[in-house]
């Protein structure tokens, strides 16, 4: 059985150390920055080969930001290979835009959730989401 690593992306580290200490867990090792550019890097600091993986990050905020820190840290974890990577994402991003009110509206919450599937989000944990 594949033991659990808890990784925190930038937007909420607070919430992802008391997730961590509540399982009794430590967070795993991470490094983002910004190159000159403004382009996001992740590298995960440690080995996720075979393990089973949460990725905490928030929708709020630096709300393009910190969606592709997290679609970048997904994917960088699938690819290592880990077993299994979950988006643990307390606010949903884009979840206001859950349905076309327009006919040529996009519906955006859609977009992000096949985002994340294509970086290789295996399961995403939310809550709230946008409700009419």
């Amino acid at each position: 059985m594949p033991n659990i690593k808890i990784f925190s992306g930038s937007s909420h580290q607070d919430l992802s150390q008391k997730i961590a200490d509540l399982l009794g867990l430590e967070l795993g090792k991470v490094v983002t920055k910004k190159f000159s550019n403004q382009e996001t890097c992740v590298e995960i600091g440690e080995s996720v080969r075979g393990e089973d993986v949460y990725i905490v990050q928030s929708g709020c905020g630096e709300i393009n930001d910190n969606l592709m820190e997290l679609l970048i840290m997904i994917n960088a974890c699938k690819i290592a290979p880990a077993s299994r990577v979950t988006a643990v994402i307390p606010c949903f991003p884009y979840a206001c835009q859950d349905k076309k009110d327009k006919s040529r509206a996009p519906i955006s919450a859609k977009l992000v959730a096949n985002m994340l599937s294509v970086a290789g989000a295996d399961h995403i944990i939310t809550m709230d989401l946008h409700a009419s």
